[in-house]
């Protein structure tokens, strides 16, 4: 018999709760994907907001604090067992690699999640949109010219991105997942979270919210923002995203330790 690693107990356990859930209240397992774009909205508004601050002190500033920032968004999914369609890709990969669930249930959970994670991300970021710091915003601050500039991304690079940052989030997961205190689990969320943040990879469950907000707060004015755009981007980067979370680190890391080696995580 092949050893289980304590890390896959830990993910197997995970499968097993998101299966039991959504099979007896749909309705609560969509309503905590819908939460995992609160935490989402909240972290990415505080992120961009300190970075337009950052860019009036010194040109690149903004940058750095966006991405410092923003890694606590992770922090509060993690922490409020809130549903994340990008770490799910990996969840779903590992239990049908596995045989834990089938493809139809595998496909069910990370459908839903995704699509609450989308309707979660346009209410919240229409409402964080109302707030004091998205107000009378100039045109050239760093919430506009960051979501300019995803938007007129090729497809390739789109793509490419998409697979690091999902390779990103669910080493932070998993990474996570290892630490033994609470101190060495948020550190390590953070400083890994920073990598794709600041490198400006597309995550497309993040962009859900931020694209929303930029709309908003721009009052439909952004000139890159087309419907278009936005979906060329949505699509691209959730297609990275699965090759990341899902192959990489998902088919990945089950397939390494699907062996009679004790070499396991």
């Amino acid at each position: 018999m092949n050893p289980i690693s304590p890390l896959f107990e830990k993910i197997d356990s995970s499968i097993a709760k998101k299966v039991d859930l959504i099979e007896k209240s749909y309705v609560r397992y969509a309503v905590r994907a819908m939460l995992a774009c609160l935490f989402l909205t909240l972290g990415s508004a505080v992120a961009f907001a300190i970075a337009m601050k950052g860019e009036d002190i010194a040109h690149g500033l903004g940058k750095m604090l966006y991405a410092f920032m923003f890694s606590w968004s992770l922090v509060m999914i993690l922490y409020m067992n809130a549903e994340l369609g990008t770490s799910n890709m990996l969840y779903m990969t590992v239990g049908v690699y596995r045989k834990h669930l089938s493809v139809a249930t595998a496909c069910k959970i990370l459908f839903t999640c995704i699509l609450f994670n989308l309707i979660g991300g346009f209410v919240f970021g229409y409402l964080i949109s109302l707030t004091g710091p998205f107000q009378n915003l100039a045109p050239d601050n760093y919430l506009f010219e960051a979501i300019t500039g995803k938007l007129g991304k090729s497809t390739i690079q789109i793509i490419v991105e998409g697979a690091f940052a999902n390779i990103v989030v669910n080493t932070a997961v998993l990474a996570s997942m290892r630490m033994k205190d609470d101190a060495g689990k948020v550190m390590s969320i953070i400083f890994i979270i920073f990598i794709f943040a600041f490198l400006g990879y597309e995550h497309v469950i993040a962009n859900f919210p931020a694209f929303s907000l930029a709309y908003f707060a721009s009052h439909g004015t952004l000139t890159a923002m087309t419907a278009g755009s936005v979906i060329h981007n949505f699509f691209f980067a959730l297609i990275g995203n699965y090759i990341g979370g899902g192959l990489v680190m998902g088919m990945g890391y089950a397939w390494l330790n699907n062996s009679k080696s004790n070499y396991v995580d």
